[in-house]
């Protein structure tokens, strides 16, 4: 069945699926709100620690996580590109840990919401293709600073001005994923991921993904940083740090 993404919470993380596998699970307008909605949802959940979006690609002859944006949608009232940028900026800026797990080829503006999570992993043998120079669109500013900031100036080039396929060799080049699985261990990799991510003291994995964000885009600020620095060395969790490591044993942390 098609429908909008779906969001799942269990354990201090949520999953998000793209939930269009028939049509290579492309984004639609609704979708578009539906992925706000649940942003918010997220962000308003304190338990959750890590977000995974990851897609269904059941029934597809070749797995495609994502074929991009719904161009027959473009022109509609109060959408098109300007519209589909609210959804990676929104995704970049969550107030957990964001992980895709990339389980089929990536295209179009579905490229950047790759690129704005924090951490990912893919299946080896994807492809990934940005063919928006091959459609006469020129791409929207922050997905270009996201795509300057991960791939380089060099592979940003070749990705906009060719509209080349990058294969899973080219993008593991780049350095952009922790891992690159076989589907049978694709899962057991995102676990691994996902269990780290949850393992840390959220109030400072939180505050240092915001801080190295911040760094990213030349937003430096030095006070800023101390203060979430001193801000994270009073906390419950800290204290709890320390202690785990004075008795060898793993620490629990309570996001306090």
């Amino acid at each position: 069945m098609s429908t909008a993404p779906l969001l799942h919470i269990t354990d201090g993380v949520a999953t998000i699926t793209l939930n269009r596998p028939a049509q290579r699970n492309r984004l639609e307008n609704d979708d578009l709100s539906v992925l706000l909605q649940h942003f918010v949802q997220i962000n308003n959940d304190m338990s959750v620690r890590a977000v995974v979006l990851t897609a269904n690609t059941s029934g597809q002859p070749k797995p495609v996580f994502c074929a991009g944006y719904d161009i027959g949608g473009f022109n509609d009232a109060d959408h098109g590109s300007t519209a589909f940028e609210k959804v990676p900026e929104a995704l970049a800026q969550l107030r957990p840990i964001t992980i895709c797990a990339l389980n089929g080829n990536v295209y179009g503006g579905a490229t950047d919401l790759v690129l704005a999570c924090d951490l990912r992993l893919a299946l080896t043998g994807i492809e990934w293709r940005m063919p928006a120079a091959a459609l006469g669109l020129h791409y929207y500013p922050s997905g270009l600073q996201r795509y300057v900031s991960h791939f380089g100036i060099a592979a940003a080039k070749r990705a906009f001005l060719t509209a080349r396929v990058f294969s899973s060799t080219d993008l593991q080049a780049l350095g952009l994923f922790e891992s690159f699985s076989s589907t049978v261990n694709f899962p057991m990799h995102l676990q691994t991921l996902v269990n780290d991510v949850c393992a840390l003291a959220p109030l400072a994995a939180q505050a240092m993904k915001r801080s190295l964000n911040e760094i990213a885009a030349g937003h430096y600020d030095e006070d800023v940083l101390r203060e979430r620095e001193i801000s994270s060395s009073r906390t419950e969790d800290f204290a709890e740090g320390l202690k785990a490591f004075a008795d060898r044993r793993k620490p629990l942390f309570k996001g306090r």
